[in-house]
């Protein structure tokens, strides 16, 4: 049994943590903050309760089989409820369609009635060839460590495999093939952005995010999705893993082949046999290990390629009653008249989107606000990573950050949703302050973006050349989100204890 160090207490690595003590191993984690969680938190801001890191679940299989395996099942510590309607679409032109949750069927009607028979049998082929690539890449690409591309080359399948997931083309392309309805692209577009990418270049296959939505449905958990990272947090003590929190990691001690521990701020050091980081991957390979080591120039050129993901701007609204308001569904999607303006501003021009996408979060949680009628506004807006050195945005002017903000209300305002004559709590949180919060070079949520076809092989690899280090979290392999998160920490535990992933 291994004496092992976790560094960062986000959902990646508490998991990973948890399962390395269940097998037996001595584990310790440290954590800079004071709370654990990482981007995964509800906040309150007086009576009001936010999300303000990720709104929903997909693929609850991934947290059933964590609690499972680790003690007693996830129904026994936290209650999932089904969204439904999953979103609701709304689009400039003033049409509109509501996904149905765990249902193909009602959503096409409601696809039909909302934009006709035409686009709901594009909707079928879509979901179909969405179905398919799953698939495919679910076993090789998702639940495997991804060692390179020419570990897929020995797939007997692999022909008929690469017609399916057609790497040559990105999101946009393929999603033209089967619709011209700009409707139904934005809506197939809008996965892209769960990577931080850009349809116009991101590969073809995240189009299996959208049957994964609506095969295994948008889950809400009771009292905030950041119950989830209390839940883990309880997990893990369970099971033996020790907590430091408030307790910043300065280095990542090692040889030339191998680690030996970590050095804290306050100098103190900490032999391991084996390092887990659950911290950003350019953040461990450039600043908790910065000798030039020859083993690590190839993940350090692969992240160097890499381009950073969306960041985003929300902001928290603590909305009071009012008879005239129509209450919104769970999730709503307001789409600008042009798409494509808000990834040339963020990707190319490196600014903020001037008639953005507006994402609204609005729980049906009394957990959540317990004063009757009144209601919790997570909303979001992608944006440029945070940066002073003209390589992104600069988001430490406040007053610019105020004046968006009330530009984002406007926006939602003239959708014929009223905010200002109910707001009695408003929070800004910038990419800046996320960056601060929990040390996202630039605020960028998902660490590397998917934009290209080797996007997959840039982002950090589970098990590092430095022997005894591993990459846990949004920034490794598989990728950002909180199923691939729970999949990430579940291929290193298995990489630790030799076993096959």
């Amino acid at each position: 049994m291994s004496n092992v160090v976790v560094i960062g207490a986000g959902i990646g690595g508490m998991c990973a943590a948890t399962r390395l003590a269940k097998a037996g191993h001595s584990v310790h984690l440290y954590e800079a903050s004071y709370e654990v969680g990482g981007k995964c938190r509800t906040e309150w801001v007086g009576k009001y309760a936010f999300d303000t890191g990720p709104s929903l679940l997909t693929l609850p299989a991934v947290y059933k089989d964590f609690f499972l395996k680790t003690g007693k099942p996830l129904e026994e510590v936290l209650s999932l409820q089904a969204v439904n309607p999953s979103f609701d679409y709304r689009f400039a032109d003033g049409s509109n369609v509501e996904f149905v949750n765990l249902s193909r069927y009602d959503t096409l009607e409601a696809i039909e009635k909302s934009f006709g028979s035409q686009a709901k049998d594009e909707w079928r082929s879509i979901m179909r060839r969405a179905e398919k690539m799953w698939d495919v890449s679910r076993e090789p690409f998702i639940e495997s460590e991804l060692a390179s591309p020419l570990s897929l080359l020995k797939r007997a399948s692999l022909l008929k495999d690469l017609l399916t997931i057609a790497p040559w083309k990105s999101l946009r392309t393929l999603v033209k093939e089967y619709t011209t309805d700009v409707r139904l692209q934005c809506i197939i577009d809008r996965y892209a952005t769960y990577s931080g990418s850009d349809p116009r270049r991101a590969p073809a296959v995240l189009a299996s995010i959208a049957y994964v939505e609506e095969a295994f449905g948008a889950w809400h958990i009771s009292g905030g999705i950041g119950q989830l990272a209390r839940a883990v947090h309880q997990r893990a003590i369970e099971c033996g893993v020790t907590f430091h929190l408030d307790s910043p990691v300065a280095k990542i001690s090692h040889t030339a082949k191998s680690v030996t521990g970590i050095v804290l701020s306050t100098g103190e050091t900490i032999l391991a046999d084996v390092v887990v980081a659950n911290a950003d991957a350019s953040y461990v390979y450039t600043t908790l290990i910065s000798e030039r080591l020859r083993i690590l120039r190839k993940p350090r050129k692969a992240l160097a390629q890499a381009e950073p993901s969306l960041a985003g701007f929300s902001l928290l609204l603590g909305l009071k009653p009012s008879p005239e308001a129509q209450p919104l569904a769970h999730h709503t999607v307001l789409f600008p008249v042009n798409y494509d303006d808000e990834f040339d501003a963020i990707f190319t021009q490196k600014k903020p989107v001037d008639d953005p996408t507006i994402y609204i979060c609005s729980p049906k949680d009394p957990a959540m606000m317990p004063t009757q009628g009144h209601e919790s506004w997570s909303v979001l807006v992608n944006a440029p990573p945070h940066s002073e050195s003209g390589t992104g945005w600069n988001w430490n002017d406040a007053n610019f950050a105020h004046e968006y903000a009330n530009k984002i209300i406007s926006l939602i305002e003239s959708r014929g949703i009223s905010i200002r004559d109910r707001l009695e709590v408003l929070e800004i949180r910038t990419p800046a302050d996320l960056e601060a919060q929990v040390r996202a070079p630039g605020g960028s949520i998902y660490g590397t973006s998917s934009n290209g076809a080797r996007s997959a092989f840039l982002r950090a690899r589970n098990r590092s050349p430095l022997k005894g280090l591993y990459c846990v979290g949004g920034s490794a392999h598989p990728g950002g989100g909180l199923p691939l998160v729970g999949i990430s920490a579940e291929i290193v535990a298995n990489a630790i204890a030799g076993k096959r992933t």
